[in-house]
């Protein structure tokens, strides 16, 4: 019975599925017949080498043609209209970076298959003026028309301008909709008598200026975003000259900027968002508000304006737990400008310009308040607009569209260097430490396979490997973290070394008297971080992508060659989670080499 069935009856499975990889119970279902045959068929396809099946962790095993594995070398785009997906098979990094501007990395493999998925918002934020540009850069990836794909995009970019904000010539906020349908039957059901004052006519209510963010926050999750067009408040005049000299792409971020009034610059690490900020500074040149994740980089920020601008030191002021001064440039923390009894302060002010630095954090409880304070010029920094709870699209409704996304052009441009990234499993020290993993629990898993000792052995065969290149070394647990420094006579930077001492070592790496530091998550975000030449990543927090691209931003500059370790210990959810965390890196074009230590290897 089984022997009928060939290798044309799979790809018409394949087809029937709408997906490039299949399970058995998928492949029965599709030629109507019982699991068992299944299995039998795709048994017998493999002995002919007709198809392949890859073992999936937590998940049934999946098959696929092996004329995909035939055409390892050659890139190939299959398109799933249906189910809006795209499956590129070896893409160039040029390939890479164009799916990247309308469409979501799902998933990549170690055969170099990487899997998108084009969704609304993707295509709500997608960087480009006009549908026409955007779909020149679709049908520049596409191997064929897609009229259903297409259809699709283009119906989202008209959903996304269906709604706007603008200021009435008597100056209260106005929402207009494209229909007098669209204002009926969406904002008038979506939104309540506190967020729409009066009807001013069939497409057009007055709004509460207070419930602003929460109009355009409510829409969008309703599926329509708000176009934004308020005359909002200029600030006040503040003259800032600006003694950098910017980069051509960086002056391209500032006009653009200046004609969208708010957007995100989402350039890679090392790009100088910072010195584009301070651009911006100097073009609005108005009274301007830093929000900030903490108080060391409100102390970061408070030094570069000093340094680079003609801000004096009384111009310049910090508001948060240790220090409270409102000045005309003020860096705030975001919990603390979310607070009730400290709001009122900022809301007095007259802001030119808003920034939201490391605004990845906006869609979170603790700092979505802060995005409530509303400036005619909203700045949004991050280079890892991500999230896990998959809320990033709440950082583009509440501050602007992304500015500045080609990460392609500028590592073509020698801008900054496209690091060489590289996940290597290792395998376990012995035997009986193998046997506590299997006896752990799900938690302690984790942290037994994180913290393998035979990870040791490979950080010193990959610093013997560059001997003259600065390295940092990442951890997730202090225990951890002591051992490897320890080991390495090298210094430990956690949250429990004190700021001076910390800053006293990050000062040495930098001029060159130490090589090597081991760090903890304190590095991710908050503390001025030197660059170095190889980044090696111990153990990390999980599949978060944001971490990950943080750690390899650290080697991402415009001179050398940059380098990443990921150590995952083989056969554990440590593989998977180093794929995961490694995905907006790739996302970006950035190609991620995987490697297998054998036995052999781990023993020399």
């Amino acid at each position: 019975m089984t022997d009928e069935y060939e290798i044309s009856d799979f790809y018409d499975a394949i087809e029937d599925v709408g997906r490039p990889v299949l399970t058995a119970d998928e492949v029965a279902r599709a030629l109507d017949c019982s699991h068992e045959d299944a299995n039998r068929v795709l048994e017998r396809l493999a002995e002919e080498r007709d198809v392949a099946r890859l073992d999936v962790e937590n998940d049934p095993v999946v098959w696929f043609p092996t004329e995909w594995e035939r055409l390892a070398d050659r890139e190939r785009i299959v398109v799933f209209p249906k189910r809006r997906e795209i499956v590129a098979d070896q893409p160039a990094q040029f390939t890479r970076a164009q799916l990247s501007q309308f469409a979501h990395l799902n998933d990549t493999t170690r055969a170099g298959s990487y899997s998108y998925r084009v969704r609304e918002e993707d295509i709500w934020s997608a960087p480009y003026d006009s549908l026409e540009t955007l779909m020149r850069t679709v049908r520049q990836v596409l191997p064929e028309p897609s009229p259903d794909l297409e259809g699709f995009i283009e119906a989202q970019w008209k959903r996304a301008r269906q709604f706007r904000l603008y200021t009435h010539e008597d100056g209260y906020v106005v929402l207009e909709a494209a229909s007098d349908d669209l204002m009926g039957n969406v904002a008038r059901q979506k939104l309540s008598e506190d967020h729409l004052r009066a009807p001013i006519a069939d497409d057009e209510s007055w709004v509460a200026e207070d419930k602003v963010a929460e109009v355009k926050r409510i829409l969008y999750e309703a599926g329509y975003p708000v176009q934004d067009e308020r005359d909002l408040e200029t600030g006040d005049d503040l003259d800032i000259t600006c003694a950098l000299d910017l980069r051509d792409y960086q002056r391209e971020w500032v006009e653009e900027f200046v004609d969208l009034k708010s957007g995100v610059l989402v350039g890679p690490p090392g790009s100088g968002k910072t010195v584009a900020a301070m651009g911006v500074l100097e073009a609005v040149s108005g009274e301007s508000l830093i929000l900030v994740p903490g108080r060391e980089l409100a102390g970061q920020w408070r030094d570069e304006l000093l340094a680079s601008t003609s801000l004096t030191p009384e111009q310049v002021g910090e508001y948060h737990g240790g220090e409270k001064n409102v000045r005309p440039v003020t860096i705030a923390t975001y919990q603390t400008a979310g607070m009730d009894r400290h709001r009122q302060l900022f809301d007095q002010r007259r802001w030119g310009l808003i920034v939201y630095d490391e605004c990845q954090h906006i869609p979170s409880r603790v700092f979505r308040r802060s995005a409530d304070l509303q400036s005619k010029h909203r700045l949004g920094l991050s280079a890892t607009p991500v999230r896990e709870d998959d809320k990033e699209k709440d950082i583009f409704t509440l501050i602007g569209p992304p500015i500045g996304t080609d990460w392609d052009a500028l590592f073509e441009a020698g801008f900054v260097a496209e690091p060489e990234v590289e996940i290597r499993y290792v395998g376990w020290d012995e035997e009986t430490y193998h046997g506590e993993y299997a006896n752990a629990d799900g938690r302690g898993k984790r942290r037994i396979a994180a913290t393998n000792p035979a990870k040791l052995d490979e950080i010193r065969f990959l610093l013997a490997e560059h001997p003259t290149s600065k390295a940092l070394v990442f951890v997730e647990y202090l225990e951890q973290g002591d051992r490897i420094a320890e080991a390495l006579d090298v210094p430990f930077l956690s949250g429990q070394m004190r700021h001076a001492e910390r800053e006293r070592h990050l000062q040495a790496f930098r001029d060159g008297r130490e090589d090597t530091l081991v760090i903890s998550r304190v590095g991710d975000e908050g503390i001025d971080l030197p660059d170095a030449e190889i980044a090696i990543v111990a153990s990390g927090l999980g599949g978060s992508r944001r971490q990950g691209a943080q750690r390899a931003g650290r080697t991402m500059r415009p001179a050398g060659r940059a380098r990443m370790y990921v150590l995952a210990t083989r056969g554990t959810r440590e593989e998977e989670f180093a794929r995961q965390q490694l995905r907006h890196l790739a996302s970006k074009g950035i190609r991620i080499q995987e490697t297998v230590l054998d036995e052999r290897e781990e023993d020399d």
